[in-house]
């Protein structure tokens, strides 16, 4: 029972800590997606390779430099989130930035310029035209959503260098599997992947059947 317990605080943690990495991460990263994708400005095609590089960036690297302005010594250290859930979410967030960014700019590009020049044909408005060509890359939007949703919570430098994975605070699957592996306790290291496999799964499955109730939505 105590372990049937601890998995699932661990659980609900790791869902709480990267569903609001998430949700920064669509807030922010959507819209500046979309600008990259469907505006032509000086600049533009430094930026989208700046954001596709960062894609690649290490988590430990990532961790590191988060961890040095957020300790104590650091010019963020004020707050003393180091060591707590908060801090996690913030890497995490900015970690998967560049995801989203990235394949939301691409999918918003690849749209059919006809799409919009369509509707302003038919007396739409610039922003009546630039909603058009957002609902047709919708999926490729939630896709952009998903993915990063799934680095989030499979990550585990960022979780490791910045939470510390201390038990009842900031511990979660990826480092309780690590913790588990260097144990020797290979069962349990394997159950906490098979949790960590199936939230996956499970959001994906999820947010594909919410695409389609959108999409009736959108195009009703």
């Amino acid at each position: 029972m105590s372990l049937e317990s601890e998995l699932l605080e661990i659980t609900l943690r790791s869902l709480f800590v990267s569903g609001m990495a998430a949700l920064i991460a669509t807030a922010v990263g959507i819209p500046i997606g979309v600008l990259l994708g469907m505006k032509h400005f000086r600049g533009r095609s430094f930026l989208k390779g700046l954001f596709n590089s960062m894609m690649a960036v290490p988590t430990v690297a990532l961790g590191l430099i988060l961890y040095l302005i957020f300790s104590s010594s650091g010019p963020l250290g004020i707050f003393h989130i180091l060591y707590t859930p908060y801090v996690i979410i913030i890497g995490q967030a900015i970690l998967i930035l560049p995801i989203m960014i990235s394949i939301t700019s691409e999918t918003v590009e690849n749209v059919d310029p006809a799409i919009g020049e369509l509707a302003l044909t038919l007396g739409a408005d610039k922003t009546a035209a630039a909603a058009s060509t957002i609902r047709e890359s919708f999926g490729g939007i939630l896709l952009a959503i998903s993915a990063s949703f799934s680095r989030a919570i499979s990550e585990l430098g960022v979780a490791l260098m910045l939470g510390g994975n201390i038990a009842g605070l900031t511990r979660v699957l990826t480092t309780a599997i690590a913790l588990d592996t260097t144990r020797g306790e290979i069962a349990l290291g394997l159950g906490t992947t098979a949790i960590l496999l199936v939230l996956m799964i499970a959001f994906n499955v999820v947010l594909r059947l919410a695409e389609k109730r959108v999409r009736w939505w959108l195009w009703e």
